[in-house]
């Protein structure tokens, strides 16, 4: 039987795929703040904090799909992770795509940050493994379809609005993204992320000793947060509070 992990292409292809479903599940919330706080809310529409709510929900999914898999992926391998990431955010889209209150739209969110959390963690050293000896770039062809998940993700979502497409809707045509790239995922063998030439993987107890993971895991922790907090934002400040229309206000996210 021919070894599907000798095709490094179709499996470089999968994570680019991938990473832009992580795009997918952290940049289509902000393009529809303002139209959820009025769709939801009521006559009065959502507080700041309800919104705000929103983007909290989302970054908690993000971490927490963070911590679960750096510790689990070396011992049970990228491949379950990466079908688990993208699945999770195919689930959460669905259930937003349903979602006809705000504590369904929180547990959709919660659901697609999850996802994407676990993407996050996972994706770089699967492409690190798969090209050992170019890995920074392989990463930054990695990271550079989050970017282009982005631009994606705002374009089609603002031109939907533009047509007269609700968000529900436009959640559900996205859904197709996560799908194809797990029934991809189902259909590829991966590298381990920890190859017999590397030697035993590190304690993480050893690791939380080394004062330079430490300091580099702030950093990340606070640059992802500065990073998440504006970009989730962005958008609704320009139109509620500089008067922008919706369309300007989703663009400036491509910024």
């Amino acid at each position: 039987m021919k070894n599907r992990a000798l095709n490094p292409a179709y499996a470089f292809a999968l994570c680019y795929a991938a990473m832009v479903c992580l795009a997918i599940a952290v940049n289509l919330m902000p393009i529809f703040l303002t139209t959820l706080r009025v769709d939801l809310g009521g006559r009065d529409g959502l507080t700041g904090e309800q919104l705000g709510r929103i983007s909290a929900f989302t970054f908690v999914g993000l971490v927490g799909g963070i911590l679960l898999t750096g510790p689990l992926a070396d011992r049970w391998g990228g491949k379950l992770f990466c079908i688990l990431g993208t699945l999770l955010i195919g689930v959460g889209l669905a259930l937003l795509g349903n979602a006809h209150g705000y504590s369904m739209v929180l547990v959709a969110v919660l659901v697609m940050g999850l996802g994407a959390g676990i993407l996050d963690m996972v994706l770089s050293p699967i492409v690190a493994a798969l090209q050992p000896l170019s890995r920074a770039t392989a990463l930054n062809w990695l990271h550079s379809f989050y970017g282009i998940g982005t631009v994606i993700t705002v374009l089609v979502g603002t031109f939907a609005f533009r047509l007269g497409i609700g968000w529900r809707t436009i959640s559900l045509i996205f859904i197709v993204a996560p799908l194809l790239v797990v029934l991809g995922f189902l259909n590829v063998d991966l590298p381990p992320l920890i190859s017999d030439t590397e030697g035993r993987r590190t304690p993480m107890r050893d690791l939380c000793r080394n004062s330079s993971f430490v300091a580099v895991n702030v950093a990340i922790f606070l640059g992802g947060a500065l990073e998440l907090g504006l970009a989730q934002w962005l958008p609704a400040y320009a139109e509620m509070s500089l008067g922008f229309s919706k369309w300007t206000g989703n663009i400036s996210l491509l910024a």
